[in-house]
């Protein structure tokens, strides 16, 4: 199935925004960036500025992304996968954290955003067990046959019956991961590509997107295979629930990036508990499966890396 074949049938919205990033189109001289677009998340929540920063809104000093980012600032091998962060500002009574722009220095570029986790909701978003008619409506409206006997006897599913199955509909269940949205070369940003899920779809995918360009291949993955140690011996990632985080993927003719970005979500654990980041989640154990996505995103980049080694290698003959 062709790419935009395959994305004209996937429009189904899923779980929590993604994380707002912005694919800047701007010219040094102009006041303002010209012609921005928000590859995913609230445009709301996104000051763009013409001096490589970007200012996302929150809202108070002590937000779990302002905590976030001061403590990795204090790790320098985990601050340099994550966007550089320049602190707080408050502008017309609202608050912002100031990042770096990911998008600065690139021309033209080809972006993919990959949320990572097997579950990218909150267990306290989901710990209400009220049964809810509309995330019942929700549900057959995509699928009639999801709710079981009981569940269509009672016409109403708990949030976290609806939040599992709205899972079920990407790879973030089975993978640890989803690609959210990309921008091929000179077109406007795919946004309904969560439905993804195949290993067919995510192979063919993640290859559209590198188009066959094996140096971008070849450094990408020495990327990833780097972030995922660090995040491995990092004390913050050891001491904290990661939900809803990205990876963000950029790269041009000259320059290739890879960066572990939002932070919104995440959460201290209580001093008893510690998680790997890796097994399954239970209520209660904080598992959200971040390295078990970097894990599977990094083996389906390996596949596409080997087959496109193969191909080169049949030319060759």
């Amino acid at each position: 199935m062709s790419l935009l074949k395959f994305l004209a049938i996937n429009a189904l919205e899923l779980s929590a925004p993604a994380t707002p990033l912005l694919l800047q189109q701007q010219k040094p001289t102009q006041p303002k960036p010209l012609g921005w677009m928000q590859l995913s998340g609230h445009p709301e929540s996104i000051v763009p500025t013409t001096t490589g920063i970007v200012r996302k809104r929150i809202q108070c000093s002590e937000d779990s992304e302002v905590l976030a980012y001061q403590l990795i600032s204090q790790e320098p091998q985990t601050s340099q996968i994550v966007p550089a962060y320049f602190g707080l500002r408050e502008l017309h009574a609202q608050h912002y954290i100031e990042l770096q722009d990911l998008l600065a220095g690139f021309k033209d570029p080809c972006v993919m955003d990959i949320k990572l986790g097997s579950r990218t909701f909150l267990e306290s978003e989901v710990s209400n067990q009220t049964l809810r008619p509309d995330l019942y409506q929700k549900m057959i409206a995509v699928d009639a046959s999801a709710p079981t006997p009981a569940e269509h006897e009672a016409q109403a599913i708990t949030k976290l019956r609806y939040m599992l199955f709205r899972e079920s509909l990407s790879s973030s269940h089975t993978k640890g991961f989803r690609i959210e949205a990309l921008r091929l070369r000179g077109r406007t940003p795919v946004k309904d590509l969560k439905t993804c899920r195949s290993n067919e779809q995510i192979s063919n995918t993640i290859e559209q997107f590198l188009a066959t360009r094996r140096s971008v291949q070849k450094e990408l993955l020495k990327r990833l295979k780097h972030m995922r140690l660090v995040i491995e011996q990092s004390p913050f990632f050891n001491r904290h629930e990661i939900i809803g985080s990205s990876i963000f993927i950029v790269y041009d003719d000259q320059r290739v990036g890879a960066w572990l970005i939002d932070f919104a979500k995440s959460r201290q654990l209580p001093a008893q508990l510690s998680i790997n980041h890796r097994s399954p989640w239970t209520p209660g154990n904080r598992e959200e499966g971040l390295l078990r996505g970097m894990d599977e995103l990094i083996h389906s980049f390996e596949e596409v890396y080997a087959r496109s080694s193969s191909h080169r290698g049949c030319l060759k003959i």
